[in-house]
């Protein structure tokens, strides 16, 4: 491959790095890097990925990476590359997971609940909400609409807009910055850059060269770059297609209605309705296309159902 070091945005490359009992000390590293020392994450246990309901028809979720640390706080790492319409809906859900299990059963139950964080490492521009924002690090806490204070603070979500950080080498400052130039650039590295000479730092750059990668390995990865390229692929030219169609029908609308508040008008409506409409079709034939690779290489359908976002009835009727 070209490549010297993995892709963290594929899934093969996020769990080497991640979520992996061998590697743990990266995760470490990154979460306390996150949390501006407000945590101190000695040590971490991974918990089971598979999330099952109360009962057998419940839907299940299936996380990137689950674990716990040293103090009992669970913690869901996920790598999301795809917008999706109910991401945040779905962050919500999969928080619901850790704290149903601290439900103790039988016995006087005080309702004492650990803290919870969700975290969404996004590789796209999280506009929901957020289209303003020029930041790329949000934390999303329940809190008092008329005195903006906490309500509560052992549920935490946390949402990294990987593009927008955009600092060079030079400009990296903390171990947060020199985290997530790791995430944004590791696939376009040549070499072990200079301002990253922490410890933790070395680790990753064994762990990430493709080369000390054995048959098995490469196999993997390289069918988990294949999966990636083809979502991020499908949904550019649905987007450059439906793009155009709305750049034409809007001109055509504001033709229709005439002279310059009519074609202004339109073409507005079309690059809305063109993106919008590139986004849902590309979208959803990009996880078709990935629930296809993954049924060729015989993933559970369980783990299809969280790597594409399809139903268990969706997959089957591609088959």
């Amino acid at each position: 491959m070209a490549e010297k070091y993995i892709n963290p945005h594929t899934d093969f490359g996020f769990k080497r790095l991640f979520g992996s009992e061998f590697n743990k000390e990266l995760l470490i590293s990154f979460l306390n890097a996150m949390f501006h020392g407000e945590q101190n994450v000695q040590d971490v246990t991974y918990l089971n990925s598979e999330q099952l309901g109360d009962r057998v028809d419940a839907r299940r979720a299936i996380f990137d990476v689950y674990c716990e640390n040293d103090k009992g706080e669970k913690f869901i790492v996920e790598m999301q590359n795809v917008y999706q319409e109910f991401f945040k809906d779905r962050t919500i859900y999969y928080s619901t997971f850790p704290i149903r299990e601290q439900a103790q059963r039988g016995g006087d139950w005080d309702f004492h609940l650990n803290p919870v964080y969700t975290i969404g490492l996004l590789n796209f521009n999280f506009a929901d909400g957020l289209e303003n924002a020029k930041r790329w690090h949000h934390e999303v806490k329940l809190m008092e609409v008329d005195t903006h204070e906490v309500f509560y603070d052992k549920l935490t979500y946390i949402y990294v807009e990987i593009p927008k950080f955009d600092k060079k080498e030079s400009e990296l400052e903390s171990m947060y910055d020199k985290w997530m130039y790791v995430l944004k650039n590791l696939s376009n590295l040549m070499q072990r850059p200079a301002a990253l000479q922490e410890r933790v730092f070395t680790r990753l750059f064994e762990q990430a060269e493709i080369s000390k990668f054995d048959k098995q390995e490469l196999k993997l990865y390289e069918d988990s770059v294949n999966a990636y390229r083809d979502i991020v692929n499908a949904i550019r030219t649905a987007e450059k297609k439906k793009y155009a169609e709305g750049r034409a029908e809007g001109r055509a609308e504001g033709r229709a209605e005439g002279r310059a508040e009519g074609r202004a008008e339109g073409r507005a409506e079309g690059r809305a309705e063109g993106r919008a409409e590139g986004r849902a079709e590309g979208e959803k034939k990009a996880k078709e296309k990935i629930a296809l690779n993954l049924l060729a290489l015989g993933v559970p359908i369980e783990t299809i159902m969280q790597a594409s976002g399809l139903s268990e009835e969706e997959i089957k009727n591609i088959q």
